[in-house]
């Protein structure tokens, strides 16, 4: 019996030659309090809650993707992504910037209609979050990323989300404190820390453009 050969995937590191293997992907949800009301939320409520896409969702920038299968209305969610260099589990807030390795722009790509049908019937979100090509991320800036800058995306060039990571809800330390109380964090994880109001649907054939103040742009385009 041939036991299969797996490599990690990995995500570019800016400046360098060298690759940042990817262990696991969370993302925190509705991070931004526009964001949350356009969801139907209510911030001032809402506690930090996460869920996860597979390792190998990450996308490499300026890809050309095939737009998802079961979909009519793919939506996309720019984020700030942050990658772990050190792990730990019950981390104190205090604790969590030292963990940080570095970060970057992310898309996190939403099959918006198979979300929404399986929370009308309470069931869980995978096929929504976790499919393939899912997960798009520039490379990554070593270094604690600064706790405000704008962050915003472009389709074909018209702005369709603008926001400022001061906005969050809870910060970046906070984000990782809270999940280490959840599951062991570890050397690899990234973590998409949410996404300001205005997401929406890409179109096939559209080109998307993703910014965060000081890191690469992301850049990735749909197959007509």
């Amino acid at each position: 019996m041939h036991i299969p050969t797996i490599t990690a995937p990995t995500v570019a590191i800016a400046g360098s030659t060298d690759r940042f293997p990817v262990r696991r992907i969370f993302c925190v949800g509705q991070n931004y309090a526009d964001h949350a009301r356009e969801m139907g939320s209510d911030p001032d409520r809402q506690e930090p809650f996460f869920f996860s896409k597979p390792a190998d969702a990450v996308v490499e920038n300026g890809s050309a993707l095939p737009f998802p299968p079961q979909t009519e209305d793919l939506h996309h969610e720019v984020e700030l992504v942050v990658a772990l260099g050190n792990g730990g589990k019950d981390v104190a807030v205090e604790d969590a910037a030292a963990m940080i390795f570095g970060a970057g722009v992310g898309i996190d790509l939403t099959r918006r209609d198979l979300q929404a049908a399986a929370k009308k019937a309470g069931r869980p979100w995978d096929m929504a979050k976790g499919f393939d090509r899912s997960a798009p991320v520039a490379a990554l800036t070593p270094g604690v990323p600064a706790a405000a800058g704008s962050i915003a995306l472009a389709i074909d060039g018209e702005t369709r989300q603008s926001g400022d990571l001061s906005m969050m809800i809870w910060s970046v330390p906070e984000i990782i404190a809270t999940l280490s109380t959840f599951v062991e964090l570890a050397p690899g994880d990234l973590i998409f820390t949410g996404t300001p109001a205005g997401v929406g649907p890409i179109r096939r054939g559209q080109a998307v453009r993703a910014t965060v103040d000081g890191f690469e742009p992301l850049e990735v385009t749909f197959t007509a």
